[in-house]
């Protein structure tokens, strides 16, 4: 009875999405299907980036790995301390990530943790490096936000506006419903529905953009660092509004405050602060370049 998802705006009535199927009495989450698919597509992108620039792609495929599984472990951490109020009478569902409950911001900081100690151990530069891992994890992204869609969760506030999306109020964790959300519950055919803002559709055609300038900018950038924290500018402007919308905002303990968008407001501003160094420092090295050969053009005279 709950296995509908309607956009009545856009004229599109699902009338059976599962959350997760069966395979010899085995069952599987679509939530990780999707996950799982938008990691070995991304770390196939991130392989023929490195590829394309010379780099050896085994180095990467070693750094994605670790990357993906610390990413997981600070994903679920970070989740779980904003979230503590929710586990802390069982332990044990820390562990049961089946139904959903993974930070992108604790999976993004582990993994950049990640990235830099292997580019310390390795002597790389790790900008150089996250400007192409990060390709992959704007596409992971991408993916990502549609196993919300299948888990009914990572939505917001009602809306009447052209992509409203109904779900069935049984489908969803009733602490995310909110009184205006009440308000305006219809019953279709006998089931009770909220109307509610598709955020997870929001961010994933948001990264899908970021994304597509992210590899316009790859061939083109002129300093290590530069398509990184493009993103990382990009991303934070999206998640501040999007955060804004959503119902299940993880907040600052003791505090109203939603902690991702306080976290993304900060990253904006670290990110423009970073392009404006390294900028800076591109066009001195440019300078003191054209200040060199301009002496050796004086000897050579």
């Amino acid at each position: 009875m709950d296995m509908q998802i309607y956009f009545p705006h856009l004229g599109i009535h699902l009338e059976h999405v599962g959350k997760n199927f069966s395979i010899f009495g085995f069952t599987i989450a679509y939530y990780g299907v999707v996950i799982v698919i938008g990691m070995l597509i991304a770390m196939a992108l991130i392989m023929y980036t490195a590829k394309r620039f010379g780099e050896n792609p085994d180095n990467y495929y070693d750094v994605s790995l670790m990357a993906i599984l610390i990413g997981i472990v600070g994903a679920r951490a970070y989740y779980v301390f904003f979230a503590w109020d929710m586990y802390k009478d069982d332990i044990l569902q820390i562990f049961n990530i089946r139904n959903g409950g993974l930070a992108i911001y604790g999976g993004i900081i582990f993994g950049a943790l990640t990235v830099f100690v292997y580019s310390r151990v390795k002597k790389k530069s790790f900008l150089h490096m996250a400007d192409i891992l990060i390709l992959g994890v704007v596409f992971g992204q991408i993916m990502g936000r549609w196993g919300n869609f299948f888990n009914r969760e990572a939505f917001g506030e009602y809306t009447d506006g052209l992509f409203a999306m109904q779900l069935p109020v049984s489908a969803v964790r009733q602490n995310e419903i909110t009184q205006t959300m009440w308000e305006h519950a219809v019953t279709i055919n006998g089931v009770e529905f909220i109307q509610v803002s598709p955020t997870f559709l929001y961010e994933s055609l948001w990264n899908l953009g970021l994304l597509l300038i992210l590899l316009f900018l790859i061939g083109r950038k002129r300093f290590d660092g530069q398509v990184f924290l493009t993103y990382v500018m990009g991303y934070g402007l999206g998640r501040v509004w999007i955060e804004g919308l959503r119902t299940d905002q993880l907040l600052v303990p003791g505090t109203t405050l939603p902690v991702s968008q306080l976290l993304s407001g900060t990253m904006v501003v670290a990110a423009v602060i970073g392009l404006l160094i390294q900028n800076h420092r591109y066009r001195n090295q440019g300078c003191l370049v054209d200040e060199q050969n301009g002496k050796t053009g004086q000897k050579l005279g």
